[in-house]
């Protein structure tokens, strides 16, 4: 079988990420962003109990056992190096604030859309910009990401406004984008690129 050749360099090679164990970053002002545990199931499980998280999320989590099992795979993903999943926490007394994410990398285009969210009783004080802000410099600085995006409701103003502290530009509209349980939802599309 003949394989065809590429007429650009690919961005990032494999093994960029996962020649390393997942990082803890830092945002240097009380926040650190650590790999999952196993023990973080019933934050996690709670957090989705929210009915914001379901007005703005997919996915539900009926039992701390479909949550251990995100767990894994959330940890596991780092190897096959299509996403990236990070708790974040108080840097003090490690307790789970939220999370922040890498889905759908393309290494060979060195892009990844970012994702998070904040636990209820987080919300309101940065979390989510600042760990958003710090994953997105890593990403850029330590690994050579050429373009992160990120997409949200355009109802969810308050995603729209970390997006904007992020430093992430609002690039326009996908109209009837995201299939939600109230129905098709348009997106923003914000992003930002290497040299932002």
């Amino acid at each position: 079988m003949r394989i065809m050749p590429f007429t650009a360099d690919f961005v990032l090679p494999a093994g960029s990420l996962s020649r390393a164990p997942q990082p803890v970053l830092t945002t240097g002002d009380g926040l650190v962003l650590r790999p999952w545990r196993a023990g973080d199931a019933p934050v996690v499980h709670a957090v989705f109990q929210d009915p914001l998280m379901h007005q703005w999320h997919i996915r539900s989590a009926d039992s701390l056992e479909e949550v251990a099992g995100w767990i894994e795979e959330w940890q596991k993903a780092w190897e096959t190096e299509r996403s990236a999943q990070w708790a974040v926490a108080d840097a003090d007394t490690d307790r789970v604030l939220g999370r922040v994410a890498l889905r759908e990398i393309l290494l060979s285009e060195g892009t990844a859309e970012v994702a998070y969210w904040t636990a209820p009783t987080a919300r309101g004080g940065g979390i989510a910009a600042r760990a958003t802000t710090a994953l997105a410099r890593w990403a850029f600085d330590d690994i050579g990401f050429h373009r992160l995006e990120l997409m949200h409701a355009t109802a969810n103003e308050a995603s729209c406004r970390v997006a904007a502290k992020a430093g992430f530009t609002l690039e326009g509209t996908k109209r009837s984008a995201v299939l939600h349980q109230d129905g098709w939802h348009d997106m923003h599309l914000h992003a930002r690129v290497q040299g932002d």
